[in-house]
């Protein structure tokens, strides 16, 4: 339908040599994606939700809750690690 010159790649070279975000891009997503999962945890457990008609906060469960948080710190450290070595 639409012929052969539709599916055609350009290679980087075509475009200066350059990606999008440079050769990191998949650091910059797992940092970007790791801290947001660090600190969105975080901040479930820091502070409750607001409760519905007078009654205790709403906390996030720390069962669930800490190691997400963990997970994500090791993500954005690792990304972290990765940026700064090359």
């Amino acid at each position: 339908m639409f012929g052969v010159a539709a599916l055609t790649v350009l290679p980087a070279a075509a475009n200066g040599g350059s990606m999008f975000l440079g050769d990191d891009l998949i650091p910059y997503l797992v940092l970007a994606l790791g801290a947001a999962l660090f600190v969105g945890n975080v901040a479930a457990m820091v502070r409750p939700r607001r409760a519905d008609e007078g009654g205790q906060p709403v906390r996030a469960p720390a069962r669930r809750a800490v190691p997400l948080a963990l997970v994500g710190f090791v993500a954005a450290l690792w990304a972290l690690a990765t940026l700064l070595a090359g």
